[in-house]
């Protein structure tokens, strides 16, 4: 649907059931629930999907083995449900976004003979927890097992290994999945479309004041219900409706580094349990390259932050530790800053001591925030959020009760993970193009690669990667793509794994999102200016 039937259609409806204000896992997966039930439902978003915290995370599903441990050495029953919750929702997504998730295998190296029982009580009370729902068994790794898993890792004085199971994903493109799925159950969604108010009548919301941040145009949308999930900008809409709101969250900044793939094999992660700062550290190996994530320091809000120099000597100080191979700052082709909303608690000292659940907030006058969580989770925050909304807008309207569990997202219904043989020998690939079309599109990849046959545009962006020319039109067409990095950050990975190459591309993307918005050179101008912008700052 193009941008210009979307914005009719989000005008034709004189009241919405709810109105959701923010386009990442949470608020798409909200649209999602809702729309599912049959609520009339509209979600605004002022990026893209995914382009804040969202699509920034270290691309895992998981419990929470950092949770797990502090459960058990402080009795903490909260930590422990949410290690718990999170377990029963990595096996929901690993069913149903089949194409854009996976189970990975992570090893924990031990180079002190006293931390094996600890460690491998605790990966082992990781599987007990999850139940039915496990994905491998956790089990001790003796030395030699453990180099044959992760040859990278420095060999001196490494006693043993423990062993365990994770989920991986695509964060952008399940983000973005989420959104499309809600849209086939009736929400209306809109990227780039800012709440700049709050409408009320006898101090209770009854609108939404927007703004078209492509156009600047402005609109005006009634509804019953307003759901603020905008991650770390949570307070700030909280202003818009009480500027005496106090916060309820708080902002650390993650930044992860991208490394060719020499730096880990490609079916195992490595799993540091504790710096030197008591943090947990990932090396682990995504869409050909190796990731190494992420800090934890107190941050600022910006929509786009910077990895700032400190961070990223802290990543490679902690994996010249663990590595075999010499590793530098020449080594980096990526680097990406993202910001947690962490619920505010003053007596902490540290943002790493603060839990990443979440809570419902309502204002006096029906505003309801959705602060905290994690990516693992949004399921079950959508659906908790839902029910609360039923409940206090007495949305008589909602036909049934939570479907999302079991609802497979656009890409996973027939999806094959051998449909990547099929795609090369029909439409004359190269297997590690169409594995990673079949991975990205699922069950849609045919759909695009007959797009592409049709504009002859089954061309690669860049060399020595497999994205093609056909996504850009794509994602225009069929995936509410609006600018260059929309595309290059989140649509495709290449301004995630490799910064150059994305250079190299953003001219071609720039002339073939030209043709089919109708761009004239002052946008395309200011779009290219953009681009090159956010390349060098962060994307």
């Amino acid at each position: 649907m193009k941008r210009e039937e979307i914005q009719t259609s989000l005008q034709q409806h004189p009241l919405y059931d709810l109105i959701i204000v923010g386009g990442g896992a949470s608020g798409c997966g909200i649209a999602l629930d809702a729309a599912s039930r049959g609520l009339k439902v509209a979600l605004v978003e002022k990026n893209d999907f995914a382009e804040g915290t969202s699509g920034r995370s270290t691309k895992l599903i998981h419990g929470g083995v950092r949770y797990l441990e502090k459960a058990v050495k402080k009795l903490d029953r909260g930590q422990y449900n949410l290690v718990r919750d999170g377990l029963r929702e990595r096996a929901l997504l690993l069913q149903n976004a089949r194409h854009l998730s996976n189970r990975l295998t992570l090893v924990t190296p031990i180079y002190n003979w006293s931390e094996v029982p600890y460690v491998f009580a605790g990966l082992k009370l990781y599987d007990l927890l999850s139940g039915k729902n496990h994905i491998g068994h956790s089990r001790l790794l003796s030395r030699t097992e453990a180099l044959r898993r992760f040859p990278m890792l420095k060999a001196d004085g490494l006693k043993a290994g423990v062993q365990y199971h994770d989920g991986q994903f695509h964060d952008a493109r399940m983000n973005l999945a989420i959104a499309l799925t809600a849209q086939q159950e009736g929400a209306i969604i809109i990227n780039h479309m800012a709440l700049t108010g709050l409408a009320k009548s006898d101090g209770i919301i009854d609108g939404v004041k927007l703004t078209d941040q492509l156009t600047r145009e402005t609109l005006s949308l009634s509804c019953r219900g307003v759901i603020n999930a905008t991650g770390p900008f949570v307070d700030e809409i909280r202003k818009l409706d009480d500027p005496q709101a106090k916060a309820l969250i708080t902002t650390s900044s993650g930044v992860h580094i991208i490394l060719d793939q020499r730096f880990a094999p490609p079916d195992t992660g490595l799993m540091i349990p504790e710096t030197e700062d008591g943090r947990v550290l990932f090396i682990l190996p995504w869409e050909g390259h190796a990731l190494i994530g992420t800090t934890d320091e107190p941050a600022s809000l910006s929509d786009h932050p910077q990895p700032l120099g400190t961070e990223i000597d802290y990543l490679l100080r902690h994996a010249r530790k663990y590595f075999d191979l010499s590793i530098g700052r020449t080594d980096i082709k990526a680097t990406w800053s993202g910001l947690r909303p962490l619920l505010a608690d003053p007596a902490a000292s540290d943002t790493a001591g603060l839990a990443r659940d979440h809570i419902l907030h309502a204002s006096p006058s029906g505003l309801i925030t959705l602060a905290g969580g994690k990516w693992t989770t949004y399921r079950k925050m959508a659906q908790d959020t839902v029910d609360y909304a039923i409940n206090r807008f007495a949305l008589v309207s909602a036909t049934a009760s939570c479907r999302t569990a079991h609802l497979s997202l656009v890409g996973s219904s027939d999806f094959d993970l051998l449909g990547g043989t099929e795609l090369a020998e029909l439409f004359e690939l190269d297997v590690e193009t169409a594995t990673y079309l079949n991975r990205c599109y699922g069950d849609q990849a045919d759909q695009l690669l007959e797009l592409g046959r049709s504009t002859d545009t089954l061309r690669p962006l860049v060399a020595a990667h497999p994205c093609l020319e056909a996504e850009v039109i794509y994602a225009v067409r069929f995936e509410l793509a609006q600018r260059v990095m929309d595309i290059l950050a989140r649509r495709t990975h290449l301004a995630i794994v490799d910064t150059q190459a994305a250079r190299t591309a953003a001219p071609r993307i720039l002339e073939l999102m030209a043709t089919e918005l109708g761009w004239n050179q002052q946008r395309c101008d200011e779009e290219s200016q953009r681009t090159t912008r956010l390349l060098d700052d962060g994307i």
